[in-house]
């Protein structure tokens, strides 16, 4: 399997051995294929995975939230999901956009949710099958858990956390936590200001991966954040919620961390935010530089 103690964490050879499972039509096994390009999937996917696409299917962009969960419920039970599926989560970018998948997942209580580890690179490398047929699935019947509320936090949530002295990441690169641009290149900047919330430490989600998009060792990425000065009860954010939620996988799933939040809206709501403080340059305990 990995060298990480869990078993959320999959490599590409444990997918490869289950493909019969994952092309059949029935749902104990579903694959999805969640990119930051949408047209990655048209070029090839993994036998049996179900595209998802972030900004149409993952997020209420009129609400600027997440899914409600009518309509979350409604998505994967139209998908050929199940509550007691497991479902295996990949995608490209090291897995950026999965890993907010798998966030939102768990954040609706599904029971058995795992990652690929390496996304799409790391099927890739393995040099295994891809199909451009697209799967159809019988329809099933969706009932979540309620929303596990201990893994996100909203903005007043984390203006008490600051009080507490709880840790703060921002997981964004280390020329957005200084407030020199306002997002990745390419991007829509979506924020007013630049900087970062008082007192957070700058750990970008890329130093915990590998260039062939895998996970680094488990003692390796303990010590990056132990070098970081990180608690056990953490807060992590990034631009819009996303990638902090692959660093919250990394702590919360792969070290156990306990106490691990997502501030989904993240530096678009708080730089947006008339009288919210903010920090520009460099901090002691910055990593990435």
């Amino acid at each position: 399997m990995t060298d990480h103690a869990t078993d959320v964490l999959v490599p590409p050879e444990w997918v490869e051995a289950r493909l019969d499972e994952f092309v059949a039509d029935d749902p104990a096994a579903r694959l999805l294929e969640v990119d930051l390009d949408p047209s990655s999937y048209e070029t090839g996917h993994i036998p049996g995975a179900t595209k998802l696409d972030w900004k149409e299917d993952l997020q209420d962009s009129t609400a600027f939230d997440i899914p409600s969960v009518d309509d979350f419920e409604a998505l994967l039970a139209e998908i050929g999901i199940t509550p007691d599926s497991t479902v295996v989560v990949y995608g490209d970018m090291m897995n950026w956009f999965a890993g907010y998948g798998y966030w939102l997942l768990s954040y609706y209580g599904h029971a058995d949710v795992r990652l690929l580890d390496g996304g799409r690179d790391g099927w890739l490398a393995a040099d295994y099958e891809l199909t451009d047929e697209i799967p159809e699935f019988s329809p099933q019947s969706y009932t979540g858990a309620s929303p596990n509320e201990s893994i996100r936090v909203d903005r007043t949530e984390v203006e008490t956390a600051m009080e507490r002295g709880t840790s703060l990441i921002d997981v964004r690169t280390p020329e957005e936590y200084r407030g020199e641009v306002l997002a990745p290149p390419g991007w829509n900047e979506g924020v007013q200001r630049g900087g970062h919330i008082p007192g957070a430490v700058n750990v970008p989600w890329s130093q915990v991966v590998d260039a062939d998009g895998r996970f680094k060792s488990e003692e390796t990425i303990r010590e990056i954040y132990r070098d970081a000065g990180i608690d056990e009860e953490v807060v992590v954010y990034c631009r819009i919620g996303e990638r902090s939620a692959l660093t919250w996988f990394v702590l919360h799933e792969l070290l156990g961390y306990e106490s691990v939040r997502n501030y989904y809206g993240s530096w678009v709501e708080w730089g947006n935010t008339v009288g919210a403080p903010i920090e520009r340059g460099r901090r002691a305990g910055i990593r990435g530089e």
